[in-house]
């Protein structure tokens, strides 16, 4: 909170001081935000680089995009008290969670299902005589 008091207050409307109060904490992660969503893009255009990465190559390319708007709404908005701002940066901020999230849930599904086949892969080879130790592992 000590932080918030060094602040100088905003000359102007009162919701300009409030949208800059509350802007304040992301303001401060602007440059944290930019960097990540630059460093995202970077990955996800060096994903191209594989076959498996051609195909979810946009996916990180989009978040880095998504994170960079939001860095640029909200310092837009805490230089000007814009509320407008306020929210799109807060909105990209939720797009980039959501994003995330899926992603996350997709990929323990996939997790789920290739362990699942893997298992199965497995009983079904031992299952026919096969022997891990016959093939020298």
């Amino acid at each position: 909170m000590g932080e918030f008091d060094q602040r100088q207050p905003v000359v102007g409307a009162p919701d300009a001081q409030i949208v800059k109060e509350i802007s304040a904490p992301l303001y401060d992660a602007k440059g944290w935000l930019k960097f990540l969503g630059v460093l995202s893009i970077v990955y996800g255009a060096l994903m191209v680089l594989s076959i498996w990465g051609i195909t979810i190559c946009w996916l990180p390319i989009w978040m880095g995009l998504v994170l960079l708007k939001a860095g640029k709404s909200v310092e837009a908005a805490y230089r000007s008290g814009d509320k407008t701002q306020l929210l799109t940066s807060l909105g990209k901020i939720k797009t980039y969670f959501t994003i995330a999230g899926i992603a996350a849930i997709v990929a323990v599904a996939i997790s789920i299902i290739a362990a699942i086949f893997a298992g199965g892969a497995m009983l079904v080879a031992l299952r026919h005589g096969f022997h891990p130790g016959a093939m020298g592992m």
